[in-house]
């Protein structure tokens, strides 16, 4: 947290100095703070696994090609712990997700609100998987591609080139889980990402 304090006062300082408007050729910056809640449904018979939310910093980079169309990177990682129902859990897992979208501003020089929608791809990259103790062998999770929609919008505040930023993505995700590099299925995560923070015009 005290790095996303930082992060968020670094913006605020930045901001004071940029104008507001959005135009082609533009670049935005944006401090969020990301919840990722996986919305699981799972390929394995008779196996249902499942897996926790969790808040994390994030930061991204909007680069308008024109004054309508844009184009966003995700950068943060997010760490989740495993489940089996009816056995408790079996471990945790780090996530990478970069995700870049392309996305349509609805009003880019809007002094009240600018709604924007997007869709795009995902590769997610799944690392530091651990262990339990209670399944006898390593649990692993594959890396993946997925597709991803969005949708938020950008407030400016005042005149100073501050903006507030709230942001909805919902991946399309699957994983391969295997026990003992035994592949078991796929795993459905289709996480949700929740996001509200700062921005400014680079």
């Amino acid at each position: 947290m005290r790095i996303l304090k930082t992060l968020l006062a670094a913006t605020a300082l930045v901001a004071l100095a940029t104008p507001a408007l959005a135009d082609a050729g533009d670049v935005l910056l944006r401090v969020r703070a990301v919840g990722v809640f996986p919305d699981v449904s799972d390929n394995i018979p008779g196996i249902k696994v499942g897996a926790d939310g969790n808040l994390v910093p994030e930061v991204d980079g909007t680069y308008f090609l024109t004054d309508n169309i844009s184009f966003e990177l995700i950068a943060a990682t997010t760490k989740h712990t495993t489940k089996i129902a009816g056995l408790g859990q079996i471990g945790s897992v780090w996530l990478l997700p970069p995700t870049l979208t392309a996305q349509y501003n609805f009003a880019p020089d809007s002094d009240s609100i600018r709604p924007y929608i997007g869709a795009g791809v995902n590769y997610t990259f799944m690392y530091s998987a651990e262990d339990s103790g209670l399944l006898p062998a390593h649990v692993s999770y594959g890396n993946n591609f997925g597709w991803a929609l969005q949708a938020g919008a950008d407030i400016p505040v005042g005149t100073s080139g501050l903006f507030l930023n709230v942001d909805v993505k919902k991946v399309f995700l699957s994983t391969d889980v295997k026990l003992g590099g035994v592949k078991l299925g796929a795993t459905k995560l289709d996480p949700w990402l929740v996001g509200f923070g700062l921005g400014f015009k680079l």
